[in-house]
């Protein structure tokens, strides 16, 4: 062995495990950020909640002078805007922000430069092929341990740094596609390394490499985003078959190079995310397993419309979630394969808000006492006693689940989970709450989240915006009757203004039922023992009876598209103190609020100014 390949050897060795400890660095400083933004929060939450305690401090909602004490506040806001807000858009689908952009360009930058650097043989020839022909196949080995990681619903990275694992999808998917090219840099360089090449296919090294490639290179190919929202359950199917074919033949490839190592960890992480998630269908489902305690995990599939599915079955005794949270669903019926699992946001909400025989103290005087019993929670009690789902009809699974619910059949569920991170809006002084369509299953549990924490006192949020935008009128009897009992709870305390906008047809609006009723262009007609004329915001009359949700003063319908800059400039115009934007909805719904958050609105200037320090969560129901 000459000096020149005893060189390479142990830079081959040595380098991927250099790669290791800066990406173990970044992640720990990515950790350390979070954790101090989370006891900021709970610091900030606890000293709001106090100050809403003490009426002085409650009464006083006012913006002060220039301070130059909320500089470094206004610039962390910039930073917000920057990373977060900031976007490269290509086309009408697909999105990336500055922080997306900058961890792609870094990471293929690190590995690039950690796969050429140091080429240069002891004759001095640089960029010699045989020094980084291999080194960029052990570079990209070294990579899969995480890239499976983050690829699983269990996973250490989201237990360090508090991110959940669809967030971390993207960076899973970019890590895939930069190793990937670095993978044929690495199959490109030994072709042309090792010419002529045919008498090495003889190598069983070789076939399990070509092997790997092939199906990776598939898997690559079926996991481009059109593809993924087109054919979905293909991308699905194609993904399990080709990430196991890629990892057996990466693994015997690798016992030429004895790199294994870098290898068999990837079956060990799969294999124990399997394993938890399969415990916790045991946990969750114990009744199919033989344990005649289990809950009976029957669902019912409601069609609400030509788009839109409830599920809905009842709540495992132990199924704990917070507001946000998603649930992954097994249906057996209704799925082509029987451990095929699809995610879905949790509607309903786990609380005991309800669950008490009378409120003794009615929020307002225009509203009689209400019993809030069991018995009495009418069309709402899915939302307090089941887990319900709301799902939109595309192809495959969820037309499948359509045809179901037309059937008017019960169908057998599975439910593992909860999943996913819950926005803790308790230190917010405003949130604004924007949904489209399905959207609201995100939504509406914060909302209701958001009022039982006032009344218990664990919150000082003095106002809330609900913005939710509908095709159809119809959409509203989803959480009409939930929304009217929500309202009469929230205590004196919480300003609530509902926005709901009906972006449909301008003659779906008067096709109003049940206690809806239209009064085109006809002189208005009162009979106030049963309804009374409002007007809508865009001008036309509408006749509704007094027990509907359009009754109440802070409830408004318009048929148009919400103008969500407009609506969001006006909110950071008169907030204080920190306000929180969450957004569940297509990408025109978002890119529209991130283009309403950025300068000047959310400025340093106007920050110190004794504007609002303004975060924006997303929750995009897109494909990723």
């Amino acid at each position: 062995m000459d000096a020149d390949e005893s060189l390479r050897i142990a830079r081959n060795h040595l380098y991927p495990k250099q790669a290791w400890y800066c990406i173990g660095l970044f992640v720990f400083i990515i950790a350390t950020f979070q954790r101090i933004s989370f006891l900021h929060s709970k610091f900030a939450g606890r000293r709001q909640t106090s100050n809403a305690s003490d009426p002085e401090h409650a009464s006083v909602h006012r913006r002060h002078a220039f301070s130059w004490r909320r500089i470094p506040l206004g610039l962390v806001n910039s930073y917000r805007v920057i990373s977060f807000r900031w976007t490269l858009e290509f086309g009408k689908s697909y999105t990336l922000n500055m922080a997306e952009v900058f961890v792609t360009m870094a990471y293929i930058i690190f590995l690039f430069v950690w796969t050429f650097i140091n080429t240069t043989d002891l004759d001095g020839h640089t960029l010699d092929i045989s020094y980084w022909c291999n080194r960029s196949g052990m570079l990209a080995a070294s990579q899969f341990p995480l890239i499976t990681a983050l690829g699983t619903k269990n996973n250490i990275v989201s237990l360090i740094t508090g991110i959940s694992c669809d967030k971390l999808n993207y960076v899973h998917r970019m890590m895939c596609r930069v190793v990937f090219i670095l993978l044929w840099v690495h199959a490109g360089s030994d072709v042309v390394r090792n010419a002529p090449f045919q008498p090495y296919f003889a190598e069983q090294w070789l076939i399990w490499g070509l092997v790997s490639m092939v199906a990776f290179t598939i898997l690559c190919i079926v996991s481009l985003r059109p593809i993924r929202a087109q054919a979905y359950e293909l991308f699905f199917y194609v993904h399990f078959a080709t990430a196991l074919t890629f990892l057996i033949g990466a693994y015997f490839h690798t016992q030429n190079f004895e790199s294994t190592f870098w290898i068999y960890p990837c079956f060990i992480i799969w294999g124990l995310d399997r394993f938890i998630r399969f415990l916790r269908l045991v946990v969750f489902n114990h009744s199919y397993f033989g344990f005649r305690s289990g809950s009976t995990m029957d669902a019912t599939a409601e069609l609400l419309s030509d788009d839109f599915v409830r599920l809905r079955f009842h709540r495992p005794s132990h199924f704990h979630w917070t507001p946000g949270q998603t649930a992954y669903l097994i249906l057996p019926s209704v799925s082509r394969l029987p451990f095929e699992a699809h995610p879905f946001t949790i509607a309903s909400f786990n609380s005991t808000l309800f669950d008490v025989p009378k409120e003794q103290k009615p929020t307002s005087e225009k509203y009689a006492e209400i019993s809030l019993a069991e018995g009495n929670l009418g069309s709402s009690a899915p939302f307090w006693k089941e887990l319900v789902f709301f799902i939109n009809v595309r192809e495959g699974f969820t037309a499948r689940l359509k045809d179901a619910a037309l059937k008017g059949n019960k169908v057998k569920v599975f439910v593992d989970g909860p999943y996913g991170p819950s926005p803790n809006l308790s230190s917010y002084d405003t949130s604004v709450l924007v949904a489209g369509g399905s959207g609201v299953s995100y939504t509406l549990p914060v909302l209701l989240d958001i009022i039982e924490r006032v009344r218990n006192g664990e919150s000082g949020c003095h106002r809330v915006v609900f913005i939710w935008s509908i095709r159809s009128v119809d959409h509203i009897h989803w959480i009409d009757d939930v929304l009217i009992r929500a309202l009469r709870l929230a205590p004196p305390s919480l300003s609530i203004s509902i926005l709901i906008h009906v972006t449909g047809a301008p003659s779906t609006i008067e096709i109003l039922p049940q206690s809806y009723g239209p009064n085109d262009g006809a002189k208005p007609v009162r009979d106030d023992s049963r309804s009374e004329v409002v007007e809508l915001q865009d001008g036309k009359a509408m006749e509704i009876s007094n027990d509907s949700l359009f009754a109440i003063d802070s409830v408004k319908l318009a048929n148009e598209r919400p103008d969500l800059r407009a609506i969001l400039r006006d909110e950071v115009k008169t907030a204080t103190g920190r306000m929180s934007v969450s957004v569940c909805g297509s990408q025109s719904i978002t890119r529209s609020v991130r283009g309403a958050l950025r300068f000047p609105v959310s400025s340093p200037l106007n920050v110190a100014n004794g504007g609002p320090s303004v975060t924006l969560h997303i929750e995009s129901f897109g494909y990723a």
